[in-house]
């Protein structure tokens, strides 16, 4: 069974804090959006930090963000974990299946400034996550992962 569940926090100082402890260097990536441009993947958390909405995900994971007020809305999930300090567990039954995923040209007209892939960062090696309950077969949720 995989794990999908949320939390809020309050400051951009407790999401810089959760992001560090999900880190699983050397292969995190990060995606960051605004309303007016997104970052690219990149293989390190960008100075640009923090962003509006974002991801940080590698071989077991992806956190999502989004802010909300002040602080914060947070998603997890993930292939390995069970559950997990602070965040609330979604109901459901998950199963992660990982799938290829088609990786767009850094022109393609749907990211009108441009699309970027970082120093290092393979195209080859994004795939998709997909999180679907087992007693529904519905997927809920798609995540980015690295093939191992």
């Amino acid at each position: 069974m995989s794990f999908a569940g949320y939390r809020l926090v309050d400051s951009v100082e407790e999401l810089r804090a959760l992001i560090a402890q999900y880190a699983n260097r050397p292969s995190n990536y990060y995606f960051l959006r605004w309303p007016h441009c997104v970052s690219g993947m990149k293989a390190s958390l960008p100075n640009d930090f923090p962003s509006p909405e974002g991801q940080m995900f590698n071989t077991a994971l992806e956190l999502r963000w989004k802010r909300q007020g002040e602080g914060y809305s947070l998603l997890l999930l993930s292939e390995t974990l069970r559950e997990t300090e602070g965040f609330t567990a979604i109901p459901g039954d998950w199963e992660a299946i990982n799938r290829s995923a088609q990786c767009h040209e850094s022109k393609e007209t749907q990211y009108p400034k441009g699309f970027h892939f970082g120093n290092g960062i393979e195209p080859k090696r994004i795939q998709q996550r997909y999180f679907r309950d087992r007693n529904t077969a519905t997927i809920h949720f798609v995540a980015l992962t690295i093939a191992s």
